[in-house]
């Protein structure tokens, strides 16, 4: 509505400036008459003292009609800029209101990504001392025991919906047993002491330590998104015990990162004007409203105003941004919450 309404404080200045000069332009003409009126009427002598009259006293009102016009030009043109001036404010003021509320609302959006991410951080050091767990990371694991840990992972699965799969990995690196072995056959037996979750488990400094790296596609888990949590499976489940392998935890990251940010505290109409976006320390974007652009594109974000804060980009939309502010153990990863929002 402030665009409108300085719009309309544009449009009226044109029309009246418009009108003025025309009226201006109708009273040069009058001037111009009552003068060739004038010398008309001398011309003649006293048979036009009549018409000279009349000439004189067009060009008198022809004055008064420049002096008004003149006048009122003046004072319309110090209202309107006055009207446009208090318009151009309200409308800083109110950008300043929407700025500020989208910010919020991003820092909101990647403090829920946070807060359930800490979940995922607390089972997979829960998980890793499941006495099944711990049998079956032991060298040598038998083939009985590599069931049954699977079999105990599949009913965890059972319960926590939002995990692809669940892994145990040995001490070299192999994978011993998985919680979905229907749906991933490939996982059991793969070589994983190359990926960097394994090596940042086995590195751990206790029970109470865990890792945790960023989005990534997993072609044995049908290469789906997965956000990796992983601990180093400990002797005897003990927090201060030799590593003995690793539990990896596959987060089901798409459905459960599209469902947070599809859920931004927007009106219908600005929800079809915004994109909300989660990106990570490298404003590679992990998540989008539009789902488009997930890992193939960086957000060209400007964090000059810190850790939280909005500006307008070069298309002039507002963008509203939030950095992770981490949760209870659980300190992030340096994501942003991104709000883009066009007029």
């Amino acid at each position: 509505m402030i665009d409108q309404l300085l719009q309309l404080t544009g449009s009226v200045t044109g029309i009246a400036n418009d009108k003025i000069n025309r009226i201006n332009g109708i009273t040069r003409r009058s001037r111009m008459l009552a003068l060739n009126a004038s010398i008309e009427a001398h011309r003649v002598g006293t048979a036009g003292r009549g018409f000279a009259v009349v000439a004189d006293e067009v060009k008198v009102i022809s004055g008064e009609i420049a002096e008004l016009t003149g006048s009122l030009q003046g004072e319309l043109r110090d209202r309107l800029e006055q009207l446009s001036d208090f318009g151009r404010a309200m409308a800083s003021q109110v950008r300043q209101v929407r700025g500020e509320r989208l910010a919020d609302l991003a820092h909101n959006t990647v403090e829920i990504a946070d807060r359930n991410l800490y979940e995922r951080s607390c089972d997979v050091r829960w998980w890793a001392t499941d006495p099944a767990v711990v049998d079956c990371a032991a060298a040598p694991a038998s083939a009985e025991r590599r069931a049954y840990a699977s079999a105990r992972l599949g009913v965890i699965l059972d319960s926590y919906t939002v995990y692809r799969d669940l892994w145990v990995a040995d001490a070299s690196g192999r994978v011993v047993a998985n919680g979905r072995p229907d749906h991933y056959p490939h996982a059991a037996g793969a070589d994983v002491s190359g990926e960097e979750w394994f090596r940042r488990a086995m590195a751990t400094r206790d029970g109470g330590d865990f890792a945790v790296t960023d989005i990534t596609r997993n072609p044995r888990l049908g290469h789906a998104l997965a956000a990796t949590y992983a601990t180093a499976i400990r002797e005897g489940g003990k927090a201060d015990g030799p590593a003995i392998g690793a539990l990896g935890i596959f987060f089901d990251w798409e459905p459960q990162a599209q469902a947070i940010v599809g859920n931004v505290r927007l009106s219908p109409e600005e929800k079809a004007r915004s994109r909300c976006l989660l990106i990570d320390s490298r404003h590679r974007v992990i998540a989008a409203s539009d789902q488009a652009g997930v890992l193939t594109e960086t957000f060209p974000l400007n964090t000059e105003q810190g850790e939280r804060g909005f500006y307008a980009d070069p298309q002039g939309h507002l963008v509203g941004y939030g950095l992770t502010p981490g949760y209870e153990t659980y300190r992030g990863l340096g994501w942003y919450g991104v709000i883009v929002q066009k007029d």
